[in-house]
């Protein structure tokens, strides 16, 4: 059956009802009239400009495309269960057109100057700031944060644009003295070539924008495998950059839920691609790099994360439990870089414990698109049982839950109480996986030697935050986490004029920052001989 967007987004007499199988009949460019539904008792705010609404087409060339299958799969909204509309399921057919799409634009758009790219990207993100709104809605709509977290999201996701755009005329090369005299010896850095790009639901927006820019300010081109879970965000924001002037063949973003494995074993294998750039899960980050081993590529990984958040006597407490409210329950404890395991030094644990308690109760959970909404759904229901498991274990292990705990299924299947728990031990799940949830495992400790061996005990090691007001112990304590980013007295990190990225199994490369394009760039060493004659005295 179509789906209740579908219906709303089309005239009644261009309504058509097919299975998820068979060929697209409609038109390839979709432009209806109006956004205006309802699901559930919550009111979709209308699109300014409906045809950002990308449904059953992909990004390929420049050109809004089919699957060759015709095949298509579902979209939900997690706050609701309902469909939201329907997107192309790539295949490797699929795939390797938008390959053969990027390497062709490469010759061309690598001979770009970096100024040139510069006022593309430029373009890109003024186009993103003038449909906030508009993006915040396919944000919320599909992945359920809070519509004032998906707008800070949009922001935050056009500011890579506007970072790359002012990198991209400042890629530089240097210049390196000869140890043999008469040579000269300098070095370029040139783009890498066709990049695969891979993205998580977590972050729609924010995700393919800390990729796409760098790669595109070297002059690399592109294929994007958005996230299957929220794939509208990042077709929307491919029209966008279409209208910004971005040559065809040079951005493809593509779609797919089943087919996803076969998507990412060929962006792996392919030979045409030399990069490969993935943010999600360990295990399949490791899967991705095995298969990228067969032609050698350049990859980014960033991966999972079990951060710790210590808390030491000299902190100031309050500040501390707004560092853990910013850290642990942004977008439902939904992000790589949550604070996953709590440590809070004896003195000032039961204080500690009690005001977290009181601010978490006050968090007001629902839909994200009803107003004073402080936290949507998870993601999906898979989601929410693994959450309800590391506090169902917490508790049987002797923990207490002193808020939230509960499932909400008043409310829909995916949405689960913000939760603090006293009381923690090693022994327990939540200390060893990454919950991605709104839980915050609090555990005593009483010295810093004990609470920096406990925050390194882990295969992983992305972020890691801690409070305290002594300058020393910032030092000591700083130097001796084993994350790839540390936030002393503060609860987020996140921003594009900073690396991101993680060791250990949390992975390589750095995202953002000026070290951001290196992970697109080869250097290129030149050197000259004879170049040791004397000044010539005849013309």
């Amino acid at each position: 059956m179509a789906s209740f967007l579908q219906k709303a987004m089309l005239p009644s007499s261009r309504v058509v009802v097919r299975s998820q199988f068979q060929r697209k009949t409609l038109p390839r460019l979709v432009h209806p009239a109006s956004l205006s539904l309802r699901l559930a008792s919550t009111m979709v705010p209308k699109l300014k400009d409906p045809s950002l609404f990308k449904q059953d087409v992909c990004y390929v060339n420049g050109e809004w495309v089919t699957a060759k299958s015709g095949k298509t799969f579902e979209v939900t909204d997690p706050a609701t269960g309902k469909v939201i509309g329907t997107c192309p399921e790539f295949d490797t057919a699929d795939t390797e057109a938008a390959i053969a799409a990027a390497k062709a634009s490469f010759e061309t758009f690598k001979k770009l100057t970096g100024r040139e790219r510069a006022k593309l990207l430029r373009k890109w993100y003024d186009l993103m700031m003038e449909n906030v709104d508009d993006l915040a809605t396919l944000i919320t709509l599909e992945n359920g944060k809070p519509l004032a977290d998906a707008k800070g999201e949009v922001a935050y996701a056009a500011n890579f644009f506007e970072w790359f755009s002012e990198e991209a005329p400042r890629v530089y090369g240097d210049t390196i003295p000869s140890t043999t005299p008469g040579n000269r010896v300098w070095t370029v850095k040139e783009p890498v070539g066709v990049c695969g790009l891979i993205t998580p639901w977590n972050f729609p927006a924010a995700m393919i924008t800390r990729k796409l820019g760098p790669a595109l300010a070297v002059g690399c081109t592109a294929v994007c495998k958005s996230p299957g879970e929220t794939p509208f965000t990042s077709l929307a924001i491919a029209e966008l950059g279409h209208r910004a002037g971005i040559p065809k063949g040079v951005v493809n973003v593509i779609t797919a839920l089943s087919n996803t494995p076969k998507i990412g074993e060929t962006l792996t294998t392919h030979p045409t691609i030399k990069k490969v750039s993935f943010t999600g899960s360990t295990p399949v980050g490791k899967l991705l790099m095995k298969q990228s081993s067969s032609t050698l590529k350049k990859l980014s990984m960033e991966l999972g994360g079990n951060a710790p958040f210590i808390v030491f006597d000299d902190a100031d407490v309050d500040a501390a439990v707004a560092g853990v409210l910013a850290s642990k329950f942004r977008s439902s404890g939904q992000t790589c870089v949550c604070a996953n395991r709590i440590f809070v030094q004896k003195g000032i644990y039961d204080e500690f414990a009690k005001k977290l308690a009181e601010k978490v109760s006050a968090f007001k959970v629902g839909n994200g698109f009803h107003e004073g909404i402080t936290h949507g759904p998870l993601i999906h229901d898979r989601a929410v049982s693994k959450v309800d498991a590391h506090v169902r274990d917490a508790e049987n292990k002797g923990g207490k839950v002193i808020a939230g705990g509960q499932k909400l299924p008043d409310l829909g299947e995916n949405f689960y109480q913000p939760t603090v728990i006293t009381g923690m031990t090693v022994g327990m799940a939540l200390a060893t996986e990454e919950t991605f949830g709104p839980v915050a495992g609090l555990f005593q400790f009483e010295t810093e030697e004990e609470v920096v061996r406990l925050a390194n005990d882990t295969e992983v090691g992305l972020a890691g935050y801690f409070f305290s007001q002594d300058i020393q112990r910032v030092y000591r304590v700083a130097e001796a986490l084993e994350v790839g980013m540390v936030g002393v007295n503060i609860g987020l990190l996140s921003d594009p004029a900073t690396p991101f990225g993680g060791v250990k199994e949390s992975g390589f490369g750095r995202e953002g920052s000026m070290y951001g394009t290196a992970e697109y760039t080869i250097t290129k060493m030149i050197t000259a001989g004879g170049m040791s004659q004397p000044l010539q005295g005849k013309a």
